[in-house]
């Protein structure tokens, strides 16, 4: 088995970033997650800090934590997300900006302030979260796919960036799971986008932490700006 890494979690109160909290946990590694709610977990490997990733300074002062708390860090998790599903003429402004805050600049905040942590890591590893709304451009997700589909270019250029430091940077981009991100969403709409892929059913946090294993493995030292799709798109 591989030595505990320190690993932070965004949006870790609920859903896959619980999942993922509780898989690395339970591995060994030390795991501080954020979101802007109280923990939800309770485990000796792990610690929350409550924290908006929108707002820079609270961003800055979670990596504060993470530094006084580990010493340092090799993982970034950049899970937390929101969605909302509607057509742009319905879509107001206030709503727009909440979509591409959290999504896409909440990446790059988490990312631009873990940095300092990361380069010091023998391993340092980033993995953003899209999702499959960007190439099936989904009606209704406009603003969403959007923003999801900035980070996935911010990841191939973070990529770049960052692997003269032996960081690497790659994304996931699970098919639909039932967390709270999708509770607003009529089902019937789901399930025709679940019929839309090669493999048609709904995905499991498992399916989501598999790839993230794979990504953070020693092993994959080569693997970086790659973004990998769940389910197929059939």
């Amino acid at each position: 088995m591989n030595p505990p890494r320190h690993i932070l979690i965004t949006g870790a109160s609920r859903g896959l970033g619980r999942a993922l909290a509780e898989h690395y946990v339970e591995r060994g590694d030390a795991v501080v997650g954020c979101s802007r709610g109280p923990a939800t977990l309770e485990h000796p490997q792990y610690s929350h800090v409550a924290a908006d990733v929108t707002d820079e300074a609270a961003v800055q002062r979670l990596c504060d934590q993470v530094r006084e708390r580990c010493g340092g860090l090799d993982v970034l998790l950049n899970n937390a997300g929101v969605g909302r599903m509607l057509p742009v003429a319905l879509t107001p402004l206030a709503t727009a900006r909440r979509l591409v805050d959290v999504n896409f600049l909440g990446t790059f905040l988490l990312t631009h302030a873990a940095v300092r942590l990361l380069r010091h890591s023998p391993a340092g590893r980033i993995v953003n979260f899209t999702s499959i709304a960007v190439p099936l451009r989904l009606e209704g997700e406009a603003i969403y796919a959007a923003a999801k589909s900035a980070v996935e270019t911010f990841t191939r250029v973070v990529a770049k960036e960052l692997g003269p430091l032996g960081i690497t940077c790659n994304a996931v981009g699970p098919s639909p799971i039932r967390t709270d991100l999708l509770r607003n969403v009529p089902e019937e709409k789901l399930q025709a986008l679940i019929d839309r892929q090669a493999i048609r059913t709904w995905a499991e946090p498992q399916d989501v932490i598999n790839i993230v294993d794979f990504f953070l493995k020693p092993e994959s030292r080569h693997v970086t700006g790659q973004v990998l799709y769940l389910g197929g798109l059939g």
